[in-house]
């Protein structure tokens, strides 16, 4: 069967959800992901929140090129984060029709964000709605097995994501381990292993604006996607200065070509 191939936002910050949308489905893709909100204070804000116009013209488009939006982003859990700011999100998520929506743990105190985190699981289920934890090399939960204890706890689900699952130093072991906890999705990038910044300051500076495409650095991205279950989904994300040198259609192409080759290396491996 054939895996699925989607595209994560941050691969083309700055871009308006429905010129986003209209290119990923000109350049072929089966899904894509979107913020409903800005997760920076630097980014442009493309709110698709409380129903505006956006997000009417964002479910337009949607159904006019009939591409699926699986996941949404980004809920950073940190110790003030309560109901009244993920409700909103939860709204806009179901109004999309997505399938998730995706969180980290910023509040240094693991055991209060794993309660909150319990708390937003169980408000998800009216929605409809999955929780993806995303581990992050530079946040509370860096791990894939970290993020299966806290799922373990609470019920969400742990997000893949390439360039964290290398910087955070874990072991293809815990591929194997985190399975039956996993989203339905893996994010794909690529990076020199040996040019891993030592200050959180560099990690955070390559995770938003520095990943290499798949299939151009050392990551063991065809070893890690031949441990998944062979119709999981992929989602690329890539932010990198080539996007601005190739334009959006031609960012979206190059990305889906090169991720092509590493999944038929992955498969080569299975």
């Amino acid at each position: 069967m054939t895996r699925p191939i989607g595209i994560a936002p941050l691969s083309v910050l700055g871009t308006e959800p429905v010129e986003f949308i209209q290119a990923a489905a000109k350049a072929g893709y089966d899904f894509i992901g979107l913020r409903t909100r800005p997760v920076t204070d630097t980014e442009k804000d493309f709110n698709l929140l409380h129903g505006n116009q956006r997000l009417k013209e964002v479910s337009a488009v949607l159904k006019d090129t009939g591409m699926k939006v699986v996941d949404t982003e980004f809920l950073a859990i940190g110790e003030q984060t309560n109901a009244d700011t993920w409700l909103p999100m939860l709204e806009a998520a179901q109004a999309l029709d997505a399938q998730t929506l995706t969180a980290t743990i910023v509040d240094p105190d693991l055991a209060r964000a794993t309660a909150v985190m319990a708390k937003l699981v169980e408000d998800a289920k009216a929605f409809q709605l999955n929780i993806t934890l995303e581990p992050i090399s530079y946040q509370t939960v860096k791990q894939l097995a970290e993020g299966v204890e806290v799922a373990k706890q609470t019920g969400c689900q742990v997000l893949f994501d390439t360039l964290h699952f290398h910087r955070a130093f874990c072991g293809l072991e815990q591929i194997t381990a985190a399975q039956p906890y996993l989203a339905d999705m893996i994010q794909l990038c690529d990076g020199i292993l040996a040019d891993r910044a030592d200050t959180r300051e560099g990690l955070i500076e390559e995770s938003r604006a520095k990943r290499y495409v798949p299939g151009e650095g050392d990551f063991k991205l065809a070893e890690c996607v031949a441990l998944l279950p062979e119709t999981m989904p992929v989602s690329i994300e890539v932010p990198n200065p080539k996007f601005a040198e190739l334009g959006l259609e031609g960012w979206l192409k190059y990305l889906k070509t090169a991720t092509e080759s590493v999944l038929k290396r992955a498969d080569k491996l299975r």
